[in-house]
């Protein structure tokens, strides 16, 4: 396994201009020359402005934002697919915009992977030279990496296709392809770039749950590019909400439903399922000292959604949040769980 010691990353004040002369006009953009005059006076694209976002090793970074919002530009910009025109991206406290060629291609083959939309497979391959791709890269001998990629093919739940091609498979069944060829890599960082928008609703939550699964165990650096508001809430440890090439706001998945920055993020969370989301200690009130714990109670970190199950079958009239070692942190009782759930206009 990787070193779950990794440091993380670290993004500081990154900008992105594309066209022919994008570094005369980072002073200009810096003291707040917009997006449409930009390309409008000067014939450039503002891409990204200004993004300073900190991940913290083994945890999942969603960056989320509508198409154009520069979601797509900035995780290239983590394995250096693109070269910014100002600021900093530190993998581990090193400054990747600084790499040599070599060192660049160094930290790409062995400390990052990446998982693609469009799956990105080779069809003269099967599935298991497909896995073993990027072990050849680093030059690991056949044998070792197959019983490695073979590992990895079975934890994604393709023991059995190792011998099938691309054209074979499912859209799902080659995005577990696609995951596996990343994992087998056995690199701190993955970047999954909307690695399952191209899947069916169905499939995707499977997917999601694979990673999920998978990451209680493997605690990489991941960051997820999604547009899809629901998978952000349900994958990201950390959320940022991108538009037009600028954070608009980060947070935790409570910190963005409930406390959305602007109309902006408040039209994009209206319609979430908050039972799902928000957690119970968002709406308990204080435990009494004479409460009695011995009735129903339910972990914190639990979600609104999983206290009203209890209630709905249980005989009591509320339930007392405990922390991880029993202790009661408060209480929440169906009218504040229920008026939870609705979506404050």
């Amino acid at each position: 396994m990787a070193d779950t010691k990794f440091g993380g990353i670290k993004i500081r004040h990154l900008y992105k201009i594309f066209g022919p002369n994008a570094q005369a006009y980072v002073d200009a953009v810096k003291k707040g020359l917009t997006k449409a005059d930009l390309n409008e006076r000067h014939g450039h694209v503002l891409g990204l402005r200004d993004i300073n976002i900190e991940i913290p090793s083994g945890r999942i970074q969603v960056i989320m934002g509508l198409s154009g919002s520069g979601k797509s530009t900035l995780i290239r910009h983590i394995n250096r697919l693109i070269d910014p025109t100002a600021g900093e991206v530190l993998v581990d406290g090193v400054d990747v915009v600084k790499m040599s060629q070599s060192e660049l291609r160094e930290f790409r083959r062995h400390q990052t992977a990446m998982v693609f939309q469009k799956f990105a497979l080779l069809p003269h391959r099967n599935v298991l030279d497909n896995t073993l791709y990027g072990l050849e890269v680093q030059g690991l001998e056949r044998a070792k990496g197959v019983d490695i990629a073979m590992r990895w093919i079975e934890r994604v739940g393709l023991k059995g296709f190792e011998s099938k091609y691309p054209n074979q498979l499912s859209g799902g069944m080659q995005q577990r392809v696609g995951l596996a060829r990343a994992l087998a890599n056995d690199a701190p960082v993955l970047l999954m770039d909307e690695a399952y928008s191209a899947l069916d609703p169905l499939i995707r939550m499977d997917m999601q749950t694979v990673l999920l699964d998978l990451q209680k165990e493997i605690k990489k650096t991941i960051v997820f590019i999604t547009h899809d508001l629901d998978e952000a809430l349900r994958l990201g440890d950390q959320i940022a909400v991108l538009r037009d090439g600028e954070v608009i706001q980060q947070g935790t998945s409570q910190d963005i439903v409930l406390r959305p920055a602007d109309d902006y993020i408040a039209n994009f969370v209206k319609e979430v399922n908050r039972g799902r989301v928000v957690h119970v200690e968002a709406v308990m009130t204080p435990v009494a000292a004479d409460h009695a714990v011995n009735g129903a109670t339910l972990i914190a970190g639990s979600t609104i959604e999983a206290a009203l199950k209890i209630l709905a079958h249980k005989d009591a009239k509320d339930l007392v949040v405990v922390d991880a070692v029993g202790m009661p942190v408060g209480v929440v009782d169906l009218k504040r769980l229920a008026a939870a759930v609705v979506t404050p206009h």
